[in-house]
C-alpha cells in the first residue's frame, strides 16, 4: 500500500509540473503576427537534413552585387 501511495504522489507531482509548463506557454500573448512567428521559429529546431539541403542549394546561387556606394568608395 505504501508503495502505491508513493507512486501516486510522484505521478501527481509530475503531472502538476507538466500542467504548470503548459500554463506558462498558454499565457503568452503577442502583439503582432510577426512576433508570434519569430517566437515559434526560435522554439522549433530545424531538422539536420533540411539544413544540409538548404546549404547545398544556396551554395550555387550567385553572390549579390555590391551597392553602388561601395563600388564608388572602395576602389
Amino acid at each position: 500500500m505504501k508503495q502505491q501511495k508513493k507512486f501516486e504522489s510522484e505521478e501527481q507531482s509530475s503531472l502538476s509540473g507538466a500542467e504548470e509548463h503548459t500554463m506558462q506557454n498558454a499565457a503568452q500573448e503577442f502583439s503582432t503576427v510577426e512576433e508570434l512567428l519569430r517566437f515559434d521559429a526560435a522554439q522549433t529546431p530545424v531538422p539536420s537534413g533540411i539544413v544540409e539541403r538548404l546549404q547545398k542549394s544556396s551554395a550555387d546561387l550567385p553572390k549579390p552585387n555590391r551597392p553602388w556606394w561601395q563600388k564608388l568608395f572602395q576602389r
